[in-house]
């Protein structure tokens, strides 16, 4: 019985140790990397006296990150993702909240953790992921496998993998806690209703600080697929968007809808479209009739599904695979995920 997340990556990094895991499409980790990895930073906290508890991560969507955030959870805690773009006050408010001992950056991020401890912002202990992981010839540094042993031996299904924080109404961060239960059982469901396997080749648009990218992150750890993390700065250029996806031959997207209809309403779709993709899943905001329609038509084969759920849930909540629909027929939230009511 899956307990613990950690179990898809113990299962899959074994089976497909040379396949492409997460990558940005020019820097990328295996699945045994990514095992690796996060074996390495779970076991270099625990060295430093880092266990059980929250973990800040400052750095870009990059494999690494997903690495770090497994790491986290092989030292028995759990993390929560900043974005360098957030203003100081508001990353101020979210470490206040989470009081986390430890900060972990990237070097594209450095400046931006400088700047929290010498405002004040954070007391705490910042390091570098390099320094973190690598000794000063590059080499990975040892793992000490009893300790993860021992620390893996006390975890329980109800201890949190993150926090996520939204704005609320209210405009000052609230956070959000997911336990290893929760997220298995929304990965169980997902999986079950959309369909993905091995096979899948994911385009991850939404940032890592969000929860919405479980829904690439732990189907690729759960089925050995692979997830391309898209640079943000693609998002402006549909063109090159369209061009990143048939040249790594991405077959499923799970997106909100602002991202699919700026393809569509600038006329790349047509021009350029993403000819590989088979299985387009889209949520977060209600998708225009007009822009769904020319999605529908330019990729009549695809299957759509409409995904909706609260963050306090754990991601998404209910789907509804697409249909054809009346011209003023809106489009519908579907059906619960198995094991879930609404309301």
């Amino acid at each position: 019985m899956l307990t613990n997340i950690l179990q898809y990556l113990e299962s899959t990094a074994p089976r497909l140790p040379d396949k492409l895991a997460f990558s940005t499409g020019t820097e990328g980790l295996t699945f045994r990397e990514l095992h690796t990895h996060a074996r390495t930073v779970g076991a270099n906290l625990l060295r430093m006296g880092y266990h059980g508890e929250p973990v800040a991560v400052l750095m870009d969507k990059h494999p690494h990150t997903i690495a770090t955030f497994f790491g986290a959870l092989y030292a028995g805690g759990f993390y929560a993702a900043l974005d360098g773009d957030m203003p100081p006050a508001r990353m101020g408010l979210i470490l206040d909240t989470l009081k986390p001992r430890l900060l972990i950056h990237d070097k594209k991020n450095a400046k931006t953790a400088g700047k929290l401890a010498d405002e004040g912002i954070f007391g705490g202990d910042i390091l570098c992921w390099d320094d973190l992981c690598y000794t000063e010839g590059r080499e990975l540094t040892a793992t000490d496998e009893a300790a993860l042993t021992a620390v893996r031996d006390r975890q329980i299904d109800t201890d949190p993998i993150y926090v996520v924080f939204t704005s609320g109404s209210t405009g000052v961060p609230k956070g959000v806690i997911a336990c290893h239960r929760s997220v298995i059982d929304y990965t169980e469901s997902l999986c079950e209703a959309i369909g993905f396997d091995e096979n899948t080749v994911f385009a991850n648009q939404t940032p890592l600080y969000f929860d919405a990218p479980l829904k690439e992150i732990m189907p690729t750890i759960k089925f050995g697929a692979t997830a391309y993390l898209v640079p943000k700065m693609l998002f402006m250029f549909p063109v090159k968007l369209c061009e990143y996806l048939n040249e790594h031959r991405i077959n499923t997207v799970c997106w909100v809808v602002s991202a699919l209809t700026m393809i569509s309403s600038l006329g790349a779709l047509e021009k350029h479209t993403p000819k590989y993709l088979t299985t387009v899943c889209f949520g977060s905001e209600v998708f225009p009739r007009k822009q769904y329609d020319l999605w529908r038509a330019a990729l009549p084969e695809a299957r759509f599904f409409n995904l909706y759920g609260p963050t306090e849930a754990t991601g998404m909540s209910c789907y509804w695979p697409a249909r054809d629909l009346a011209p003023d027929e809106t489009i519908p939230v579907g059906r619960p995920f198995r094991n879930t009511d609404l309301f």
